[in-house]
């Protein structure tokens, strides 16, 4: 099972809006079962899955304090992955929340307050040595902002290829509880979603080979001092 937080100290981003949104893609693409977390006081994510009345992707209710050990029990059942929304404000929530993520996407929208602002999610998620990933998110079409967002944010991390842009199909759907990629007239909405998942889903691809190898390696480097000791 893998845990991807969504996760930014800024109001605003768009984490509940692709938190719910990459869900729902994960689940359509055979990635699930998929599980959804809400550790946002606002309970905007857990508001949009209620108006959604679908069985998948699932909800779960759980609290800081037994977030690991629900977390666990989520594996145990068999769910793949689970999706975690956070409060706006850097708190102990999201602290507690990236400690437990294998994947931690920190959406931004370009603009120099929003770019500053990041800084102290990028810290928090560094010191706890998780992978981290940007979306640049409510970009506007055309606009050079967004190019030049994308490369100051490369200076510190790896930015999700493409970018999702500002369009009303995005709050529209999420106020009765769907997605662009559920709705009849949104194609370009649709395909940037589809676009980021599958970037993901490489993301997560690559973190189990990085495992592997690691395992691997720890084997040959046993191997070795067994060796070593037997001569």
């Amino acid at each position: 099972m893998k845990v991807i937080a969504v996760a930014s100290q800024k109001g605003g981003t768009g984490k509940t809006t692709l938190c719910g949104h990459l869900a729902v893609q994960a689940e359509r693409m055979g990635a699930g079962p998929v599980a959804l977390i809400d550790t946002d006081p606002q309970g905007s994510l857990s508001d949009w899955w209620n108006a959604r009345g679908a069985a998948s992707p699932a909800f779960v209710q759980t609290t800081l304090a037994t977030l690991t050990n629900d977390l666990a029990a989520l594996r145990e059942a068999g769910v793949a992955l689970v999706f975690i929304d956070t409060p706006p404000a850097m708190t102990f929530a999201i602290v507690e929340v990236v400690a437990n993520a294998d994947l931690v996407l920190i959406p931004v929208r370009p603009s120099p307050h929003d770019l500053a602002a990041a800084g102290a999610t990028v810290d928090v998620v560094e010191k706890l040595g998780r992978p981290l990933v940007f979306v640049v998110n409510g970009a506007s079409p055309r606009a050079r902002i967004t190019s030049e967002a994308a490369i100051a944010l490369s200076q510190h991390g790896t930015v999700a290829t493409g970018f999702i842009h500002h369009r009303t199909d995005f709050a529209s759907s999420m106020i009765d509880g769907r997605t662009v990629m559920e709705l009849p007239r949104s194609p370009r909405s649709n395909a940037e979603i589809t676009a980021l998942w599958q970037y993901v889903a490489k993301r997560l691809a690559r973190l189990d080979e990085s495992v592997v190898a690691s395992r691997n390696g720890a084997s040959h480097s046993n191997g070795a001092i067994s060796a070593e000791w037997s001569a």
